[in-house]
């Protein structure tokens, strides 16, 4: 049987380091964390987390690791997965990443994974040969966009579809001049913001129209306060927008206020739509124009596959991927065939 030992000489690192991995203490680099949790993978070192558990009783209690707390999506989702997790007789914690590798490395350490009977990660700092290389030994399922392993459990959503679909709309109700704000001007890999982009260009694509690269309009962190610059300086800049696709509620909640700042009527001289759904959306401006992800569906599947993989059920990894239903309301116009 492999040990702590052997997985140092494998590595080239110290025992300690190893155990400072495992662990979670000290400083150490996340290249250094990746190569240790590459060997315990290829070793087969064992992490035995189930007789830490018998020892000590179920935990009852699950992870949720999200990128960040201060984005509304992601407040809505702990909330439902709690209330899922609840009604099971189980705890939520919930954890925040960063967006970043050593975020989630220090989520996914020995030290964390020993406190829950099983784990729903949304990664962005890790990708999937960064996953590949990693031992995993709780129970864990994948949220979001990035690409997972093959290995893994994966719920996600539409995400180019969704975008499609709600720029589709804001053309099919007249606008010729859709900005996308929070789009990737360049590609960084697979995002939310990629795939979201893809979609808008596509929209575009079905219907003749060219899409214009200066109307992906990059944003800063916080979103609201760069989606309010963004659009403020579109209109300063007489890029002639005549509607906004907004990557998230969240951006589009700073659309609005930038173009109340400007003076621009929304829905009547530009349009906006987002794209999450989240609670608040319903009651900002009379109510925003959205996508619907599916987050509904979304948790009740990554719910029902921890549950399941957390009784040791033995089936084929899962990848799901959740329906998209475009919600219109006030601030958007409605296509001349829905018109009466």
């Amino acid at each position: 049987m492999a040990t702590m030992s052997d997985v140092a000489r494998a590595a080239g690192v110290s025992v300690m380091t190893v155990s400072n991995v495992l662990n979670d203490r000290g400083r150490v680099s996340a290249e250094t964390r990746l190569r240790v949790l590459e060997k315990v993978r290829e070793i087969g070192y064992e992490i035995d987390l189930t007789a830490r558990r018998l020892r000590a009783g179920r935990t009852d209690t699950v992870a949720l690791i999200v990128p960040r707390f201060d984005h509304a999506y992601f407040g809505d989702l702990a909330a439902a997965f709690a209330e899922a997790f609840a009604l099971r007789g189980r705890h939520l914690v919930v954890e925040q990443s960063g967006a970043s590798v050593e975020g989630e490395l220090s989520a996914l350490s020995l030290a964390r994974l020993r406190m829950y009977d099983g784990v729903i990660l949304s990664p962005v700092g890790l990708g999937a040969p960064d996953l590949d290389r990693i031992a995993i030994p709780t129970p864990i399922v994948m949220l979001g966009e990035q690409q997972v392993p093959e290995r893994f459990d994966h719920v996600t959503m539409a995400n180019a579809e969704g975008a499609r679909m709600a720029v589709a709309h804001l053309i099919g109700s007249g606008a010729r001049r859709v900005a996308i704000v929070g789009g990737a001007r360049a590609s960084r890999g697979v995002t939310m913001s990629s795939q979201r982009t893809d979609g808008w260009r596509a929209a575009h694509a079905d219907a003749g129209l060219a899409a214009d690269p200066e109307l992906v309009l990059e944003v800063r962190e916080p979103a609201v306060d760069g989606a309010r610059d963004a659009i403020a300086r579109a209109v300063r800049d007489g890029l002639g927008v005549d509607a906004v696709f907004a990557v998230t509620d969240q951006i589009a909640f700073g659309v609005l206020a930038g173009l109340a700042d400007a003076g621009v009527a929304v829905p009547g001289d530009v349009q906006v739509i987002g794209f999450d759904d989240v609670g608040i959306s319903r009651h900002v401006a009379g109510g925003l124009s959205t996508v619907d992800p599916g987050s509904r569906w979304i948790v009740e599947q990554a719910v029902e596959t921890l549950e399941a993989r957390m009784a040791r059920a033995d089936f084929a990894p899962r990848h799901l991927v959740s329906p998209a239903r475009l919600v219109l309301r006030a601030t958007t116009k409605a296509a001349p065939s829905s018109r009466r």
